[in-house]
């Protein structure tokens, strides 16, 4: 840009001042003002709380069907066993001579 130029964002309030983010680095005096508007903020995305909340509903409408508490227990409960009879199996081995 030229430096005799200074391009800025800011808000027109409705009795019509003009509320600039920031203060233009130009020297005091005459200026030309060119006022366009801008398209609206989109609004704020969704949370991730609502995404999954949303996701789950969608889901669920479509015919999906969730784990229940006692599956889930029970697949941490087969994972668990068989993590310990790894751990056994690899003691055994630590511990037999060679």
């Amino acid at each position: 840009m030229n430096p005799a130029q200074v391009l800025t964002q800011g808000i027109l309030k409705p009795d019509g001042t003009l509320v600039l983010e920031e203060p233009p680095s130009l020297p005091a005096g005459p200026v030309e003002v060119l006022i366009r508007a801008l398209p609206e903020a989109a609004p704020a995305a969704e949370t991730w709380w609502e995404y999954l909340q949303r996701s789950r509903a969608e889901m669920l409408a479509q015919g999906h069907t969730f784990r229940t508490r006692e599956e889930i227990d029970a697949d941490r409960a087969r994972v668990q066993a068989s993590d310990e009879e790894r751990r056994q199996a690899r003691q055994r081995l630590q511990s037999s001579p060679e």
